[in-house]
């Protein structure tokens, strides 16, 4: 698709399905990403692949809905899904995951803008997506910290299946609702705040 047959479909489609939907869309996949690098971008390139949920791509990311990207995607969910459950590999993913998803949050959002050209729909992935996961990446690292210190890291893989399952809701919401998503993302930054502030709670009144 050429920029002249971009620059017509977005001005056919407006600026609800040009830029606020995508935007929205793009908010959601990010700031599951900041709990989960690969989840979200797994469940964004089934949607796309089977045409779920009205999901499109940008023409320059086909590929990420095409099998070897969704498989690579599979196993790449599987181990950080595994390996988060563990103390201190955990602390390593999330630590890498300062680096990792922003720029997966960047990329999912960035996909989604499919009636624009790819630079602009890079440079808005980089504006919705990166500060999105960066955010979150940085609550989960509070509650992990806090989970760890508490309970010596036992308590780590259960907050870490909820961070699973808080991840895979918000994208859900995102597919069906993206109008809703600046409240789900709101509620979620409450929700993970609150998880780390009473794990801490916990530690500062356990007996010494």
């Amino acid at each position: 698709m050429t920029e002249l047959d971009l620059s017509a479909l977005g001005a056919a489609t407006g600026p609800l399905q040009t830029w606020i939907m995508p935007a929205l869309l793009g908010l959601g996949l990010a700031s599951a990403t900041g709990l989960r690098t690969f989840l979200p971008m797994l469940m964004l390139a089934v949607a796309a692949k089977f045409e779920m949920f009205g999901v499109r791509l940008i023409d320059q990311m086909d590929w990420l809905a095409s099998w070897p990207a969704i498989a690579a995607l599979t196993v790449a969910a599987v181990a950080e899904f595994a390996g988060d459950k563990v103390p201190a590999v955990d602390h390593a993913l999330n630590a890498v995951g300062y680096v990792t998803r922003p720029v997966a949050g960047a990329i999912a959002a960035g996909s989604v803008f499919w009636a624009v050209d790819p630079t602009t729909a890079a440079i808005a992935g980089v504006i919705v997506g990166a500060p999105a996961a960066l955010a979150f990446n940085a609550a989960q690292t509070g509650a992990r910290l806090s989970s760890t210190a508490t309970t010596g890291g036992l308590g780590n893989p259960l907050v870490s299946l909820i961070e699973d399952v808080l991840a895979v809701l918000t994208v859900i919401v995102a597919f069906l609702a993206p109008i809703l998503i600046p409240v789900v993302v709101v509620i979620l930054a409450v929700v993970v705040f609150r998880l780390a502030r009473r794990i801490r709670g916990r530690m500062e009144t356990r007996p010494v």
